[in-house]
């Protein structure tokens, strides 16, 4: 037996939100940027390189054969897979302060986006720190476990302070006035 409730023969069912979220609040492909598609790319690759060993120019490759590929920012999941495999001790450094348990003992999947966030916060200046953390929390909303996006959050918020203190001074700032 389903939970679907019966309809009569002949009528449609109850028309989806257009709000551009999933039922769990994730966005829907459609609704997505080229960014927030390199990201999500470049956390499928990383967690190749995480858990499988993988070396970073074959997940490279692999990755722009997957279905979709073409709709993301080359550019920024180039950045992002390459930036932090060369950078992924620097990023660890930065982040494992900030834990509250040893670093193997976090998913993967949350482990690749704080990698993606730690990177952007140092890296791509043109990206404000809200959206980072903003983004990342989507991912592992999407990809992490059930509260991974919290964790992801709660990390990534005191490591903007220390990465882009004017800007989150500032930001921090006008929200109190």
């Amino acid at each position: 037996m389903t939970d679907q409730p019966i309809r009569a023969p002949g009528t449609r069912p109850p028309r989806q939100s257009r709000t551009g979220l999933t039922s769990t609040g994730v966005r829907k492909a459609a609704s997505k940027s080229e960014r927030s598609r390199s990201r999500e790319f470049a956390l499928q690759a990383l967690y190749q390189t995480l858990v499988g060993r993988n070396e970073v120019a074959d997940v490279d490759s692999f990755t722009r054969d997957l279905a979709g590929f073409s709709k993301c920012d080359a550019v920024h999941f180039d950045a992002l897979l390459h930036g932090c495999a060369e950078e992924m001790s620097a990023l660890d450094a930065l982040i494992v302060p900030l834990l509250d348990r040893k670093l193997d003992e976090i998913s993967p999947v949350e482990h690749s986006v704080l990698w993606i966030g730690a990177y952007e916060l140092k890296h791509c200046l043109d990206v404000p720190w809200r959206v980072v953390l903003n983004e990342c929390v989507e991912l592992a909303k999407e990809f992490g476990g059930t509260d991974g996006h919290k964790y992801v959050n709660a990390v990534l918020n005191t490591l903007a302070p220390q990465l882009r203190a004017a800007e989150v001074s500032a930001d921090r700032g006008k929200t109190r006035s």
